[in-house]
């Protein structure tokens, strides 16, 4: 068979195609690659599948239809006009490419070729292997839908489908990974997402260039992203689809990848990190209130540490009123390098905890109480107020709706205590300063990452603090330049 644009096409000789499918895919060497050899009207029909990848009994089923085609027909010169009617399956493709069809079947559909014909007969079968939708771990809530994508892309994309029965949803498939092959979704709404958005984000995914994407997101995040050295996340990861669909809503772009629970949201400021569905579950007033206690706990995460530490060091800055701040007791070891050697052994029990099989994690706590609590106090190490200002910042990184975000806090709050130790008010405020010049500079996909902080948008920014009424949220997000800013379509007369 002769190459066209770097192309095999499929031969009208069914036993060149069997020999093309040995070579590209070890047909007598893996296991789970099987192939069937039927004889229809007189001709040969070559069935190729991945055991693992396909739905059994539906194979079995269309088999059974091919073989009784036999016995119910008898016009030899339409062999494969009749096997195509008699696939009975919702979706059927034709393929006039080794190359696709091969793709296509590693992706868990079924080949069917019929001798004499340069076409191949492609069926959707796949099922693969997976868990059922639960509610994610890091997303709960009190009162919502308890789902979750898995790592089937189909599932996901149904999930999607679901919220949003819209005929303007669009759900494109790209291919990435010259090995793995990996679906990737590009989900979006046609008449409210930003073309020059969906554009960027297919070229991006089309330009990839690698074996395989085996770690799923990150990978093509990374390969999508322009700042891949910052520690603050430019992407928004979610597994609850209630979210994605209100994220398309407001005229974002959905990445869904395959083998991947979760789900990337392009693009995303800051303050996308600080949502949580439960803040929607509630009353406004109480979402409002949810959601400026957790702004106070990630407030807390990045600067309470250090700012303690500065009042320590020198408490001349501190009013009267608030001269009880800071150490009662002198340690055997300076404060700054207490509070580093607490935020390490914190992480170390984060660590910890993620690598503890669950049937020992409650005696990973109790072993981690004894050594960071009372004994290590009493043996001069900490002194009590370093434990519980490193505790009320720790929780206030749990607060953290978003894992990377609260990551990337823990960074930024080691440097600033770092610092401020070595250089006392002026080092925490240009630590500070640095620290805000960094966010007010990052971009994600060309969108101001601080917005609608800096630049300043006084409506968004309402958003951002105030749970508003849904009633009252009819517009979209200008950062992401909807087509149709108006989100409630007008009532019907």
């Amino acid at each position: 068979m002769k190459s066209t644009d770097n192309k095999i096409p499929v031969s009208a000789n069914i036993e060149e195609n069997k020999t093309y499918m040995k070579e590209r895919l070890g047909l007598d060497v893996s296991f789970d690659v099987d192939f069937r050899e039927l004889i229809v009207l007189k001709e040969k029909i070559h069935i190729y599948y991945v055991t693992g990848l396909c739905d059994t009994a539906v194979i079995q089923e269309l088999l059974k239809k091919l073989v009784e085609i036999n016995d119910n027909e008898s016009n030899t010169k339409k062999v494969f006009e009749t096997v195509e009617n008699r696939l009975v399956h919702q979706q059927l493709e034709k393929s006039e490419t080794m190359d696709e069809a091969i793709d296509q079947m590693l992706s868990g559909l079924i080949i069917v070729f019929v001798n004499g014909v340069k076409k191949a007969l492609i069926i959707d079968v796949r099922q693969y292997p997976g868990r059922t939708p639960e509610e994610p771990d890091t997303e709960r809530v009190i009162r919502g839908s308890r789902d979750g994508y898995t790592e089937n892309i189909i599932e996901n994309t149904a999930l999607t489908r679901r919220r949003l029965r819209d005929t303007r949803l669009r759900q494109e498939i790209l291919k990435v990974g010259e090995r793995s092959k990996t679906d990737v979704c590009i989900s979006y709404l046609a008449d409210v997402a930003d073309d020059g958005l969906v554009n960027i984000i297919k070229e991006k995914i089309n330009k990839i260039e690698i074996d395989g994407i085996t770690m799923a997101d990150k990978t093509v995040e990374e390969y999508i992203i322009d700042r891949k050295w910052s520690p603050y996340p430019l992407v928004r990861y979610t597994e609850r689809p209630d979210v994605a669909a209100n994220h398309l809503l407001e005229g974002h772009v959905l990445l869904i990848v395959d083998t991947s629970p979760s789900t990337i949201i392009l693009p995303t400021t800051f303050f996308h990190h600080l949502q949580h569905a439960e803040e929607f579950r509630q009353a406004p007033s109480i979402g409002t209130f949810v959601r400026a206690i957790r702004f106070i706990a990630i407030l807390a995460s990045m600067y309470l540490l250090p700012l303690w530490l500065l009042f320590t060091l020198e408490p001349a800055l501190l009013p009267n009123e608030l001269s009880f701040i800071g150490p009662n007791e002198e340690g055997n070891i300076p404060i700054y390098i207490q509070i580093v050697m607490a935020v390490v052994g914190i992480e170390f029990l984060r660590l910890a905890a993620i690598h503890t099989p669950t049937a020992l994690a409650t005696s990973m706590g109790l072993i981690a109480a004894v050594l960071i609590g009372q004994i290590a106090i009493d043996v001069g190490m900490f002194t009590p107020e370093v434990i519980l200002y490193v505790s009320i910042a720790a929780i206030g990184g749990y607060v953290t709706p978003s894992y990377e975000l609260s990551v990337a806090n823990k960074v930024m709050n080691l440097l600033l205590i770092l610092a401020t130790g070595f250089f006392g008010l002026i080092g925490f405020v240009i630590g500070f300063v640095m620290h805000l010049l960094f966010l007010v500079n990052l971009r994600s996909l060309k969108t101001p990452y601080f917005w609608p902080f800096i630049p300043f948008n006084a409506k968004a920014m309402l958003h951002v603090l105030v749970r508003i009424p849904v009633p009252y949220s009819n517009s979209r997000p200008s950062i992401v330049h909807p087509k149709n800013n108006y989100r409630q379509p007008p009532h019907k007369s």
